[in-house]
């Protein structure tokens, strides 16, 4: 059987609301159950249960996991969010650490070509 998703805790919810960029280009909203960030339609960073990640680009992202200072993000076993990375315990412990990352994450995200909006569910027999 398959074991269920760990909910965020209130102290973790409480803290992501501090290390999100405080801008009115960025939306918070769910992902997966999860608190997470977003800017122009692209997710830049969120928890998943108790684990905040971020999203890099690519070499920093190769890099920030070889120096151990993260993980890949992998919701599911075998599927891996290829550009986004777990911070270790002991940089998601660093509010002031985790801010920065968050704001490079909002600077890289915010390069990206806007992500479109999904088109309205269509009624059957339409």
């Amino acid at each position: 059987m398959k074991e269920p998703w760990k909910k965020s805790s209130p102290a973790s919810i409480e803290r992501f609301g501090r290390i999100v960029p405080k801008s009115p280009a960025v939306e918070r909203r769910t992902m997966f159950g999860y608190p997470c960030a977003f800017v122009r339609g692209n997710m830049f960073g969120g928890l998943f249960g108790d684990d905040l990640f971020v999203r890099l680009p690519e070499p920093e992202r190769s890099e920030f996991i070889a120096l151990k200072s993260g993980r890949p993000l992998e919701p599911v076993p075998g599927r891996i969010m290829k550009d986004y990375v777990v911070l270790a315990p002991e940089i998601a412990a660093d509010e002031e650490a985790a801010k920065v990352l968050f704001r490079r994450s909002l600077a890289h995200v915010q390069t990206l070509p806007e992500k479109a909006k999904p088109a309205g569910k269509r009624k059957r027999g339409a």
